[in-house]
């Protein structure tokens, strides 16, 4: 860039603005002039540095604090799947095909077996297992006795396997070794049949108070089916013309209520219920006024399954019970039993001890389709002298089905 220098104390001589400077013949005390590095500017238009805004720096891009050096981007590697190979399908087997919805409304609609034929049917279809497991074996031993007759020790043996009871087959067989008159097979049958009690075979829970409901409370102990049982009673009483409501005092299992509001809607059927842990006198109290100032005549109240050997639990199953007692003197309420049907001789003692707290008026045995022991049935009416009031024969809601004493044993023998 062309420049000049001056003194210190001269002044800056007139040139032209073309003129060429040679910076060899330039005197070293010359100092530089500012105007020969560009066009003076004004003062006046010139931005004081203080109050010029300062600009925020850009931040500096920083380095992943994880890397300690600069490393390239990692390599991507590319896997192929193999596709699957098609497999034929299969079909399904006639157990296994599901079941359409207009087939189980249509099933649903068409209500529980009433007529003893169509009982017969169902007892025959639900006994399957039993009649293939202990009552095969049973009548093997009877039907292949020699001249000398059968062995009654294995014929003992059998019925003891099946559920009857240790001390009620060597009665049974002793009492079947005296009969004279008939094939052994016939005597065991006889003897079976005398083992149940005698019934009404048109029976339904009736009021024993003027203008009061009918009350049925449901006992038993966890996972017997108590709650499904009083949905397919309520859809069946229901069915009949009967008005039905139900009363959710199993308050202390978490699904309890929900699971019963579900039947009610489905039996279409109001329910009382009050919160989760939530006294069950109270709601049984609560159900009843209800009942009452609803006109309905049957009540049906759930109760929290409890073990038979908790003396606390089965004391407040008892409290309940007076409660009902209070709200309808004379009522009579009806105490069913639900009972597993595979749970066997156990489920007796289980009877037993609810008969001694509640006082029993009837047995649900459910489950009875799943288990190749039917003996149990026999057991807990000679025990207890209560009947069978319906026995369960599978997972449909009109699946519970009365119980005849003579259409059973004749399943058994069939």
């Amino acid at each position: 860039m062309p420049f000049w220098r001056r003194h210190r104390d001269e002044t800056a001589p007139e040139r032209e603005v073309d003129e060429p400077v040679d910076p060899d013949f330039v005197d070293p005390s010359w100092e530089p002039d500012p105007a020969d590095f560009g066009d003076p500017v004004d003062d006046a238009q010139t931005p004081n540095a203080a109050d010029a805004p300062i600009e925020p720096e850009a931040p500096a891009e920083r380095a992943d604090p994880l890397l300690p050096f600069e490393a390239p981007p990692p390599t991507v590697m590319t896997i192929e799947i193999p596709r699957p190979v098609p497999t034929p399908e299969q079909p399904l087997p006639s157990w296994a095909e599901p079941v359409r919805v207009a087939e189980l409304t249509a099933m649903e609609s068409a209500g529980p077996p009433e007529s003893a034929p169509a009982i017969a049917a169902a007892l025959d279809a639900g006994l399957e297992r039993t009649r293939g497991g202990f009552m095969a074996r049973l009548r093997g031993q009877l039907g292949s006795a020699t001249g000398e007759g059968p062995s009654w020790d294995d014929v003992e043996e059998s019925l003891i396997a099946g559920d009857v009871g240790a001390a009620l087959a060597i009665d049974l067989v002793e009492r079947a070794r005296r009969s004279r008159d008939t094939s052994p097979e016939a005597a065991i049958r006889t003897e079976l049949a005398a083992l149940l009690v005698a019934r009404d075979l048109a029976w339904s829970p009736r009021s024993a108070v003027p203008d009061g409901p009918a009350v049925i409370l449901v006992v038993g102990v966890n996972g017997t089916g108590k709650t499904t049982t009083i949905g397919k009673l309520a859809s069946r009483y229901q069915a009949e013309g009967r008005s039905v409501l139900l009363a959710a005092a199993d308050t202390f299992r978490a699904a309890a209520i929900d699971q019963l509001r579900i039947w009610a809607d489905r039996a279409k059927v109001p329910m009382v219920a009050h919160a989760p842990g939530a006294d069950p006198g109270a709601v049984v109290y609560d159900a009843l006024d209800a009942a009452v100032a609803r006109g309905a005549d049957l009540v049906i109240a759930d109760t929290a399954g409890r073990l038979h050997t908790r003396s606390n639990l089965m004391d407040e199953l008892s409290k309940v019970r007076r409660i009902i007692d209070k709200r309808l003197p004379g009522a009579e309420p009806e105490t069913i039993f639900v009972l597993d049907a595979t749970t066997g001789q156990n489920g007796l003692a289980q009877a037993k001890a609810f008969h001694e707290a509640v006082g029993l008026t009837g047995i649900v045995l459910t489950k009875l389709d799943s288990t190749a022991k039917g003996g149990i049935v026999f057991a807990i009416e000679d025990a207890l002298k209560i009947p069978v009031r319906f026995v369960g024969v599978g997972e449909g809601v009109n699946d519970l089905i009365p119980f005849d004493p003579d259409a059973f044993v004749a399943a058994l023998f069939a």
